[in-house]
């Protein structure tokens, strides 16, 4: 049951939740279904960055290596992309048709895809650990740290590739708070379990990933309970996976422009570390350093614009195309003007963000600059990420994967 006020000021309520996704204001809509998506994403880049301002604690290398195995954790996260935005597109437009049954065959579809990928990912980057590091960037250096970390980010590789799964199919269902929840958990958690297992029991880096570990765990715990509870409208269910190849084919070919899009961003940030090693251990912690205050930036605009999709494939499925064009007018001005404060902020105290998580002079000077040049470009992302978004939420396959190659990896990929 949910509540608004219309546009006489009137208090109406709804009753279901297709009334309150083709009904509601398309504003007041989108920041209720963007802010619980933009706190979830601003929390977890808060704990990646305590992350990575802790490790800075143990030394330069160290820094090095958690932007060394984030280039991995990106590749994790493209693949829980592909099968959650890929279902979850899916997934708005046949419940705006009112077909929750077959919903829940692509949700159950996708999310045991996603949990077997992430198995195979995690199996084969611990057989080929060593080669696998110095691929991401790794200096000789770094390797001890690196090895040592992405190894407990392989153990959890099935749970957080099937956590971003569940987080996106919550999504565009219109189930936002819900998504929040189990995010926000395992992102506390690991804000609180690093300094415990790294100073407080003396592990080091060690206790920096198995803190990630355990936090990607009890996130999918979460999340996961929240399908099991029948809070959702898709099921999870073993007996719903289908045996017929085009559902999981069209799962993938919805979701394929978020893995080229994710999969890019992923190959452009191990080429930035291998070009950086070039220059030291300072450079390739000062391009980590940097990755993570960008993407913290980025992850407002794109809240924002995560709590557009919804709305967009909800009312598309409906067939209500004057909400899909007001939606996108809307989140596009509220993504320029927040993601348009957070860049000048950016831009004007670089040289003090860079210095919060690692307080030397050769990593400041080479992450400074670095860091200008990723505000100044954030202010194109809010047409460039909405536009994306909007092809694929409705099913323009072909032109969202062409979008995703052009402005979020091939133009990315740094050369010497």
């Amino acid at each position: 049951m949910s509540w608004f006020r219309s546009a006489g000021g009137e208090k109406v309520r709804y009753t279901t939740q297709y009334d309150k996704m083709t009904k509601q204001p398309v504003g007041s809509l989108v920041i209720t279904l963007g802010i619980p998506t933009t706190i979830s994403m601003l929390v977890t880049n808060i704990y990646n960055m305590v992350d990575t301002m802790f490790v800075g604690k143990l030394g330069t290398s160290a820094s090095g290596a958690v932007g060394i195995v984030f280039g991995f954790m990106s590749i994790l996260q493209a693949f829980g992309f592909l099968f959650g935005q890929g279902a979850g597109s899916i997934i708005s437009r046949r419940l705006g048709n009112k077909d929750e049954d077959s919903a829940s065959v692509v949700a159950s579809t996708a999310f045991f895809s996603s949990m077997f990928m992430g198995l195979l990912i995690g199996i084969l980057g611990t057989v080929f650990n060593t080669k696998m590091v110095y691929l991401l960037g790794s200096t000789d250096t770094i390797l001890p740290y690196a090895k040592t970390y992405s190894l407990f980010i392989m153990a959890a590789a099935p749970f957080m590739t099937s956590t971003f799964t569940m987080n996106n199919i919550l999504r565009f269902e219109g189930k936002a708070s819900l998504s929040m929840v189990g995010l926000m958990t395992g992102a506390i958690l690991n804000m609180v379990g690093d300094p415990i297992l790294m100073f407080g029991l003396d592990m080091g880096i060690a206790g920096a990933g198995l803190s990630t570990a355990i936090s990607q765990f009890v996130s999918f715990c979460v999340l996961l309970s929240m399908f099991l509870s029948g809070k959702t409208q898709s099921k999870l269910s073993v007996r719903k996976i289908t045996r017929e190849f085009n559902v999981l084919f069209d799962i993938v070919a919805t979701g394929f422009p978020s893995l080229v899009r994710q999969g890019l961003q992923a190959v452009s940030t191990m080429i930035l570390n291998q070009q950086a090693r070039i220059y030291g251990d300072a450079a390739v912690a000062a391009m980590s350093i940097v990755s993570r205050i960008s993407f913290f930036i980025f992850a407002v605009g794109l809240g924002i614009g995560q709590g557009f999709q919804p709305v967009c494939g909800f009312n598309y499925g409906a067939r209500k195309f004057s909400r899909v064009k007001e939606a996108f007018s809307f989140t596009l001005v509220a993504g320029e003007v927040l993601l348009g404060m957070f860049a000048v902020a950016g831009l004007l105290f670089s040289n003090q963000a860079i210095a919060v998580f690692r307080d030397d002079a050769e990593v400041i000077a080479f992450g400074t600059p670095a860091l200008r040049y990723q505000c100044m470009a954030l202010f194109l992302n809010p047409l460039i990420v909405l536009s994306n978004m909007t092809l694929q939420s409705t099913g323009q396959r072909a032109w969202a994967t062409f979008m995703s190659m052009r402005c979020s990896g091939l133009y990315l990929i740094p050369k010497r």
